[in-house]
């Protein structure tokens, strides 16, 4: 039997059945609705939608619940957390300790283990901490996120965008391009210093509190929040933050600044937010200036968390960008300089000459990222600057045929194979000149021409803007 088949199995079989004990109809109080005290019917609506989250912890551990937490966490693959376990072990383990699993989030006791401590480069610079739980774990946050976000996600605010289910960047920017097209061309720029390590657990636990009343669930999170952080073989303590790497902290870190919403809200501000990205829209400097000092003190006094005043800005929306984009007057969406450069790297290391693999891989591995790439800035005006790129990928491709075929003849041999003539590419082949020089010179252009990328399937950046402009 393979291993398809084995999983189907264990989907079926051996994941986890249901405890006729916890499938009993209860008002989330603790009894049935016949019990229920006289005066809990006469409490506000809030009040009444809270009690119904005193008994969360049996959806979690609910039989449907768990399968399909188990299915996202196969999904979502990822590497090993402290324990080496990998994903694809995770359904025997299963089938060896459901009922000790079931038990220890029914009453509250389970424990989390250590985070794999990773730090990856930021694009602007710096290093991001991520943790990575184990497997297990990943299942656990997996099984009360699907029981928690439907609660929560419809308590946040409409301006929020970033971690939601059917909401992503391009909702977020379209709203803000209608900000901007509505005359607010000054943007409050707000950085958030390191945002995902300086959660305040107290803070945050009680806006939880304030929504949930199984007390199971939140102990069980918050030693989510407090589990230590593995580096080099020592555990860390952690008093402050939510790393990124867990299903759960993209909605807690939502929770925590949805505070941050409302306040805007209250105060009649258009803005948008994705995650900490936080972008206020405002008619003059003067506006942006006020809204800028009142938030910092909002921020750093209220919810304790640093604004990174280097990086936060007032200023002229052209001047900042968001989400990868420029907005210009108007509402007009291009795509940031920073996010061509960033582009460019990636190529760049992509198209490495000394990297020593076929040109089938570098084709496949550009094609993979650029067509992604494209897809995301599709709603930008971007005709002229991929038009630009195109030539430079092009080029860059070149280089790396020619350094390929490395000896003269090889190289002659090449350019006359597509049509050059041999009077044409032997000089080529004997200049000398670097590679750049040599995958720009006109031989090699009519050589490996826009046709010749297409035999080797390469994509076209402007055509698949066009394609997608279309759509």
């Amino acid at each position: 039997m393979d291993v398809e088949r084995q999983q189907g199995r264990l989907y079926q079989r051996l994941l986890f059945e249901p405890e006729e004990d916890l499938r009993h109809e209860s008002d989330g109080n603790g009894g049935t609705e016949a019990d229920r005290p006289e005066e809990s019917q006469t409490s506000t609506a809030f009040d009444q939608a809270r009690a119904l989250t005193a008994n969360l912890m049996e959806e979690v551990i609910d039989r449907d619940n768990l399968n399909r937490a188990y299915k996202r966490v196969k999904a979502n693959k990822g590497a090993p957390g402290v324990d080496g376990m990998t994903v694809d072990e995770l359904g025997n383990w299963i089938a060896q300790h459901k009922e000790e699993l079931i038990a220890s989030l029914a009453d509250g006791s389970y424990q989390p283990q250590a985070v794999r401590g990773v730090e990856i480069p930021k694009p602007g610079g710096g290093m991001r901490q991520l943790g990575i739980p184990t497997v297990v774990d990943r299942l656990v946050q997996q099984a009360i996120l699907q029981v928690l976000e439907p609660i929560l996600d419809s308590t946040f605010s409409e301006s929020s965008f970033g971690f939601r289910p059917g909401r992503g960047a391009h909702d977020a920017l379209s709203q803000a391009s209608r900000y901007v097209a509505e005359g607010r061309a000054i943007v409050v720029d707000l950085d958030l210093e390191k945002f995902f390590d300086r959660v305040n657990h107290d803070i945050l636990m009680a806006r939880l509190a304030h929504r949930v009343l199984d007390k199971r669930l939140l102990k069980i999170v918050r030693r989510f929040l407090q589990t230590g952080i593995m580096q080099q073989g020592v555990c860390v303590e952690r008093h402050e933050g939510t790393p990124q790497g867990g299903p759960l902290s993209p909605l807690l870190s939502n929770l925590l600044l949805d505070d941050l919403d409302r306040e805007l809200e209250r105060r009649g501000h258009a803005f948008c937010r994705y995650a900490d990205d936080c972008n206020i829209y405002v008619r003059s400097r003067i506006a942006g200036e006020r809204v800028m000092h009142t938030l910092i003190g909002f921020l750093e006094g209220k919810l304790r968390l640093r604004v990174n005043r280097e990086k936060s800005a007032v200023a002229y929306v052209g001047e900042r960008k968001f989400l990868g984009h420029r907005l210009l007057a108007g509402g007009m969406l291009t795509i940031a300089p920073k996010s061509l450069e960033r582009a460019k790297d990636r190529i760049r290391q992509l198209t490495n000459r000394s990297r020593g693999v076929s040109l089938e891989r570098v084709v496949g591995e550009l094609n993979s990222f650029l067509t992604g790439w494209v897809t995301y800035f599709r709603h930008a005006k971007a005709k002229s600057h991929l038009t630009e790129l195109d030539q430079w990928i092009r080029r860059r491709v070149r280089c790396v045929r020619l350094k390929q075929r490395k000896r003269r003849y090889a190289i002659a041999t090449f350019l006359t194979s597509l049509g050059v003539p041999a009077w044409r590419a032997w000089p080529l082949a004997w200049s000398g000149k670097g590679w750049w020089r040599m995958a720009g010179s006109p031989p090699a252009a009519e050589s490996m021409s826009n046709a010749w990328f297409e035999t080797i399937g390469l994509v076209n950046l402007v055509r698949r803007y066009a394609a997608l402009q279309s759509q």
